[in-house]
């Protein structure tokens, strides 16, 4: 009897230890079981240097990692602003597993209040992923994320909001590929614990850059491409600051986090079905002018509904936009100035 006793109690032991988490190194640091460490990442591509900040939870138990990256775009303040709310709110005492934060992603653009692209190299973050240790500023910030924060992650969130001339309607997206299904399941419910009302498949069946041989470009694209169920975040509009999405941000990670099992269950959450948007149309500008939008995020229009109309500099129509199926848009571009090229509206199918 004495030796069953033992025996239940040395596998009790063993069970414990196995669930007590071990020290987390991040960048030659070494982070405590139940703390959280600040970090900022110094990135220098000859004469230009900038930094990333970085703020990496080590639970109190073993589990696994989420990476999470916040302001890839500069002017995306709602996600930005999101993650400073984040710092506190996750608790790793209570947290099993490791975060790892990045509160934003492009300072450069961030500081110089430039939508899309970085003002020191005039590229695109988030068309510039895997990125490079030997190329300009934002490609060695791409790089070091990948290799950093990507790599290093079992789970992986990016999150956006409308950038300055993009009025958007708030949803949660997950990337999917049918030769991915399992990854891609985990994925949806994944975002579907977000609590959107809305859910965006990012399908990427015949996208070229899901090719081993072709650089991954988006954020989460590099995540997905690498076998991690992989979601964004939409939220916020214009870039200007509203405390609903800013405070919507916010309660979707804890949402995920408990969801993960990261934190223990929030019972007081409540569970969605959100509505799921499989196909999309994008409606592109092949004129430059003045955009006059005739619907704003969020509204519902029929198939023929006009959407905008584009002058140019004489105030002569040149362009007009009909939807091309019921749907809902989900960005339209909210200020005048409208380039050739650019993405003026996009409505998902309902």
């Amino acid at each position: 009897m004495h030796k069953i006793l033992l025996a239940a109690y040395l596998l009790i032991q063993t069970f414990q230890i196995t669930q007590a988490q071990s020290t987390y190194t991040f960048e030659g640091r070494e982070i405590k079981p139940g703390t959280k460490e600040n970090f900022s990442i110094q990135i220098t591509a000859e004469k230009d240097t900038t930094f990333i900040p970085v703020t990496v939870y080590n639970g109190a138990k073993n589990g696994k990692t989420l990476g999470i990256t916040a302001g890839v775009h500069g002017y995306e303040y709602s996600p930005i602003l999101a993650s400073q709310k984040l710092i506190k709110s996750i608790d790793p005492k209570k947290m099993a597993g490791v975060v790892i934060l990045v509160q934003i992603a492009n300072v450069e653009s961030f500081k110089g209040r430039t939508p899309y692209a970085s003002p020191v190299d005039h590229k695109n973050l988030n068309r510039s992923f895997p990125g490079s240790a030997t190329g300009s500023i934002t490609e060695r910030v791409a790089n070091f994320i990948t290799k950093n924060i990507i790599a290093k992650s079992d789970f992986f969130l990016d999150m956006h909001s409308g950038d300055a001339p993009e009025d958007l309607f708030p949803y949660g997206a997950y990337y999917s590929n049918s030769n991915m299904p399992e990854i891609s399941k985990t994925g949806k419910e994944m975002a579907i614990a977000l609590g959107f009302d809305y859910l965006v498949n990012f399908n990427t069946d015949g996208k070229k850059y899901m090719d081993k041989n072709e650089l991954s470009l988006y954020c989460t694209a590099e995540a997905f491409k690498r076998g991690i169920p992989s979601i964004d975040i939409e939220c916020g509009r214009l870039g200007i600051i509203e405390k609903t999405a800013v405070d919507q941000i916010e309660k979707s990670v804890l949402n995920l986090l408990s969801f993960l099992k990261f934190l223990p269950e929030d019972k007081s959450i409540v569970k969605k079905t959100p509505i799921e948007i499989k196909n999309r149309s994008y409606f592109t500008a092949m004129n430059n002018g003045f955009f006059y939008p005739l619907k704003k995020a969020g509204d519902i229009v029929e198939k023929g509904t006009q959407l905008g109309y584009t002058t140019n500099y004489f105030g002569e129509t040149v362009e007009k936009f009909y939807a091309k199926e019921k749907g809902i848009i989900l960005m339209i571009i909210g200020t005048p100035p409208l380039n050739k090229n650019e993405d003026v509206v996009v409505v998902g199918h309902l």
